[in-house]
């Protein structure tokens, strides 16, 4: 279970929403104003302290402040903060020509500081919005409503939030220090995600090739990835991922482990101290670690390589799977449910390799090979039905 840090969430906890009349600063490019009119905010969303939700009383919070900018479409968001910031599409249906940026700024009344040294502008001859802020307070918050497909370039310093949601970019960068980000249905040719301290959520599908690099103790926690290449790497957090179906994955950890469910593609998976476990893979793998443990569960074939030199290793197939076998270790040992023909042992210093066939398997690409010098490795049989009820 991962703990969020405050922020927003339709469905999170402490949701407040507000009705009032507040005028309106409508920019397009220098000296162009309009009237004030009716403004119905958002309302403060507040993140879910966990994966539970749970709704708690919290102090009332308002919007202070808000600007309504007129743009062209396929722009970009830029913002450099160091409080919660949330990026969401307009409604198509209230705004069906996707030609402004909403950005609202809520709070405690009277208790955030720093709102008039807020910038927000927009460069119309780069169709550029800026949001920027060095003395806002971190206890405020900046909601943005922009175009659906608008790129991003979000930074936020201190212990400041971001959360992106159903937005489509050509290109999505984000980089936080110990702030939480939050992605939920993304769609991005390039997104790339840096973090110092902060954990990484991605909720719902995130579409597109992922860059994310967690420094220090962050986690980087993944419901479904899909995309052509994917590459994420922590140091001593937690990668933990539901789905992965993607073309080529490259996955590392330096100590934190890694703890994947279904798995498609070609899987490249390595680690210095931590333990590597995957509920299903399909396609091609490859996983290593120097320290840790691997368990894995070959649903499909493809080519499997794996290798601990520390740890032991579990290797668990269907009982129909047709593949060739080399079990390299100090101890291997075969489950007598797993029929294995053509067995052949051979010994070298105080090591053993059991090399076999399983179900006459005649294709010579489709291998598992497990090595664990100082360790066991097992062959085990497991059902689909198991491996399922293990994902969930």
């Amino acid at each position: 279970m991962f703990t969020p840090c405050p922020g927003w969430g339709r469905s999170g906890l402490r949701f407040c929403q507000l009705r009032m009349w507040i005028g309106e600063a409508v920019e397009r490019g220098p000296g162009r104003s309009y009237q004030a009119r009716p403004y119905r905010s958002g309302g403060c969303e507040r993140w879910p302290r966990s994966e539970r939700e749970v709704t708690l009383p919290s102090p009332a919070r308002q919007t202070l402040k808000k600007w309504t900018l007129l743009v062209s479409p396929f722009g970009r968001l830029r913002t450099q903060l160091s409080c919660d910031l949330i990026v969401r599409p307009l409604d198509p249906l209230i705004y069906p020509d996707s030609d402004r940026v909403l950005v609202a700024v809520s709070g405690l009344e009277g208790g955030v500081q720093g709102l008039d040294g807020l910038q927000v502008r927009y460069d119309e001859a780069r169709n550029e919005i800026s949001i920027v802020s060095e003395t806002i307070d971190p206890q405020a918050s900046v909601e943005v409503d922009a175009p659906l497909k608008f790129d991003l370039n979000v930074k936020s310093s201190g212990s400041g939030c971001v959360k992106i949601q159903k937005m489509e970019c050509d290109n999505c960068k984000i980089a936080t220090d110990q702030g939480t980000s939050i992605l939920q249905s993304v769609k991005s040719q390039k997104l790339r995600v840096q973090t110092k301290g902060g954990k990484v959520i991605c909720l719902g599908t995130v579409y597109g090739n992922v860059d994310i690099h967690a420094s220090d103790k962050s986690a980087v926690t993944i419901h479904k990835l899909q995309g052509s290449s994917v590459n994420i790497s922590t140091e001593d957090g937690l990668l933990k991922a539901k789905y992965l179906y993607t073309e080529s994955s490259f996955l590392s950890s330096a100590a934190g482990d890694i703890t994947l469910g279904s798995v498609h593609g070609r899987i490249t998976l390595q680690s210095k101290m931590g333990n590597i476990t995957i509920d299903s893979s399909s396609g091609y793998l490859e996983a290593s670690t120097h320290q840790g443990a691997i368990d894995v569960y070959v649903s499909q074939l493809g080519e499997v390589d794996l290798k601990s030199h520390e740890g032991s290793i579990i290797v668990k197939v269907p009982s129909a799977l047709q593949t060739h076998l080399q079990l390299s270790a100090k101890k291997v040992d075969v489950n007598s449910e797993v029929q294995v023909q053509e067995m052949a042992e051979a010994h070298k210093d105080d090591g053993i390799t059991v090399t076999g066939v399983i179900n006459e398997a005649s294709n010579h690409e489709k291998w598992i090979k497990a090595d664990a010098p100082k360790g066991t490795v097992s062959l085990r049989s497991q059902s689909w039905f198991q491996s399922l009820k293990m994902q969930d």
